[in-house]
């Protein structure tokens, strides 16, 4: 046999399934192979080796992730793949059930196991311990998406006792990464041409509490703020207890924090939230939300909700609306609740049908697209920033401040063409385009982005520290 010197080297494709954090794995995955000589390749059809990141969080993302492990697995049996490899969240919590229904996988990896990676490849004379590297130990590569979004994530695991998830069954207590490290990363990511950085994690708030050095997400901010020039630096999932008066100034006053929130609150009736055995209830819900928006009056506010758990009355969904109506949200990602094995809610009775999960989520879908329709109309006529992230023939697309990637819809510009995605330029909002885009026209290409003017200080709130904390 040929050694690992002489031989072509290994290519290997990712298909990342789940959230954002899967997302920061799979690139960290690829990136341990790439130092060992490995070469990537985002076509299936050209890869020896298919690693699968797999979801467990619900059901849906369960069977993705089962499906996409079956078509890799065809691949290689069709002979156009060497092997297959499943890692993440599901192989954490079936491993044993994966090997024994899916043979055609060769080796699965839990999310907790993937120091093992690169020694079970080694093993099975994939890769060699002396081949030469294909990039520079530490740097993150990049797997697909949009390359001047990048996703960092400061933390691992969650220490919240939330009912219906099974993540601390997954990915294990709340482990808060060291700040020089974090910060370490995302200069990575600004050299490999980041312009937007998500910060992600469990629970962005909650960080720092495990290390006890004084350093939480503030912390965190500043030194992003200090240490790398990304224009935009955007907060994803966090908890809404955690957004302490400090957190809320940074926002407010400085510009390349983008002023936006994904802050999970899964219901809005007191009821439900118990059996959810979430922090909040619908008052502390509705006082935080009124806060955030005093110190920051243009933030944009994404949640998520639970429709179907245990025990949910029609009364109780009828909250739900009324106080969606009530609090108009931006934007909110729902989903009807599945029982997850080894969670508290899967030993409540599964009681509300599928149809009448199926219906109410429709009716709270309906009813957001219509709130976001409102809150977009309100904007139009303003001139903001933007990002550019695709130019496809006339059509060029880009994303305002209160536009998350992938999950918050779409800006159409007119009169960009031929201006490269991740340029920022200014746009003038002309039209809400099918309740969640907006149409714009260009009034600037900025070319030098840098650090924006700060936003006019808010500080008539701040000081109360009120249920926010310290």
């Amino acid at each position: 046999m040929p050694s690992a010197r002489s031989a072509p080297p290994l290519r290997v494709s990712v298909v990342t399934l789940g959230c954002d954090k899967n997302t920061v794995d799979s690139e960290r995955y690829v990136a341990q192979l790439a130092e060992r000589g490995a070469e990537y390749t985002p076509d299936m059809a050209d890869a020896d080796v298919i690693l699968v990141n797999t979801c467990g969080f619900i059901d849906a993302a369960k069977k993705e992730s089962i499906d996409a492990l079956v078509e890799a697995g065809r691949r290689k049996d069709a002979g156009t793949c060497r092997a297959v490899v499943g890692v993440g969240c599901m192989v954490q919590r079936h491993k044993d059930e994966l090997v024994d229904a899916l043979p055609e996988v060769d080796l699965f990896l839990g999310a907790s196991e993937m120091d093992r990676l690169i020694p079970e490849l080694e093993a099975r004379g994939f890769i060699d311990a002396d081949q030469v590297p294909a990039v520079h130990p530490g740097v993150r590569l990049f797997t697909g998406g949009l390359p001047h979004v990048r996703y960092l994530k400061i933390s691992e695991g969650c220490d919240h006792g939330c009912a219906f998830c099974a993540i601390p069954l997954m990915r294990g207590k709340h482990r808060s990464f060291a700040l020089d490290d974090i910060v370490h990363e995302a200069q990575l990511l600004e050299a490999q041409g980041a312009r937007e950085l998500n910060l992600v994690a469990q629970d962005l708030a909650h960080y720092g509490r495990d290390r006890r050095d004084g350093v939480g997400l503030p912390e965190v901010l500043e030194a992003l703020l200090r240490e790398t020039t990304v224009p935009w630096i955007r907060m994803l999932y966090l908890y809404s207890a955690g957004l302490t008066p400090r957190l809320l100034e940074l926002m407010a006053t400085e510009s390349r924090i983008v002023p936006y929130l994904d802050m999970p609150m899964q219901h809005a009736s007191d009821a439900v939230l118990a059996r959810m055995r979430r922090p909040e209830r619908q008052r502390t819900i509705r006082e935080r939300v009124a806060r955030i928006r005093d110190v920051v009056p243009d933030v944009a506010i994404r949640t998520t909700c639970i429709v179907g758990f245990p025990g949910e009355t029609e009364e109780d969904f009828e909250t739900l609306l009324a106080f969606l109506e009530e609090i108009e949200f931006d934007r909110v990602g729902a989903f009807t609740y599945s029982p997850q094995v080894g969670t508290r809610a899967a030993t409540l009775d599964d009681d509300v049908p599928d149809d009448v999960k199926r219906e109410r989520l429709e009716r709270l879908n309906e009813l957001q697209r219509l709130i976001t329709a409102d809150r977009y109309e309100q904007r139009v006529g303003r001139t903001v920033r933007a990002l550019v992230d695709r130019v496809d023939d006339d059509t060029v697309q880009a994303r305002t401040i209160w536009q998350a990637d992938d999950v918050d819809g779409i800006t159409f510009v007119r009169g960009a063409e031929g201006i490269a995605p991740g340029t920022f330029v200014d746009v003038r909002l002309d039209a809400v385009v099918d309740d969640v885009d907006f149409d714009a026209s260009l009034v600037r290409v900025v070319s030098a982005p840098g650090p924006a003017p700060k936003r006019a200080r808010v500080l008539t709130v701040l000081g109360s520290t009120g249920s926010f904390g310290r």
